[in-house]
């Protein structure tokens, strides 16, 4: 079978299943907002004190409230959606199957599989109002820079994103400064649209006190009208 063959009876097809994906996940997010999504490594242990502070940040999130969405995966998204969970709030697992690292975690009670990453994306976006990074690797790195690019251009109103664990992000920090600031390559104030800190309940008082000044988003962000 020829590329051109291949792309008539193939591809186009892929177009229904990506809608589906949309369709699937945005019915069941508008169910849930306002939410907070959290992400992290899927390598990170349960003995970990990161997988602890992410498992206390989704406990006082749910205390006010707050629906957490997560990667639905192991790791840091395990204990996000333990914490909301077991403290009664809404746990969300946007899952993606991985071959080394990503099965779905047990204590999402609203889970939603992806077969597309961009199609997930999305998800974590649309129907949150404020995100959290713990520590990770590439994935995290992904999503961090994802959704500043959108707060930068104005694309996502100017949510909180925090930064959580001084120690793990300094150095990406300081290299931020010193080459995209210092070399112009992004605006000044731009290192100003996320925080950092190693505090649980200030990532808590950071959302609520967004949640309090603005609300929970009531229009879709311009990116996805």
């Amino acid at each position: 079978m020829s590329d051109t063959t291949a792309f008539v009876r193939e591809d186009p097809w892929r177009i229904f299943r990506i809608m589906a994906e949309f369709v699937d996940s945005f019915e069941t997010l508008s169910q849930v907002r306002p939410a907070v999504t959290i992400f992290g490594s899927a390598r990170t242990p349960s003995g970990n004190r990161n997988y602890r502070a992410a498992y206390a940040i989704a406990k006082g999130l749910a205390k006010h409230r707050l629906a957490v969405i997560t990667g639905g995966g192991p790791g840091i998204m395990e204990a996000a959606n333990k914490g909301a969970m077991q403290n009664g709030g809404k746990s969300v697992g946007l899952n993606i199957e991985l071959p080394n690292e990503q099965k779905g975690n047990t204590y999402a009670n609203l889970p939603i599989h992806y077969h597309y990453f961009f199609a997930r994306k999305v998800g974590f976006v649309k129907y949150s109002l404020g995100f959290v990074f713990m520590p990770g690797g590439f994935g995290t790195l992904d999503e961090f820079f994802e959704v500043l690019t959108l707060v930068q251009t104005q694309r996502i109103p100017q949510f909180p994103l925090i930064l959580f664990g001084r120690d793990h992000w300094k150095g990406l920090i300081a290299w931020m400064k010193t080459r995209l600031e210092k070399d112009q390559f992004i605006s000044p104030g731009d290192l100003d649209l996320f925080k950092m800190t190693d505090d649980v309940d200030e990532v808590i008082e950071i959302i609520l006190d967004y949640e309090r000044r603005v609300g929970s988003p009531a229009v879709m962000p311009k990116a996805f009208a």
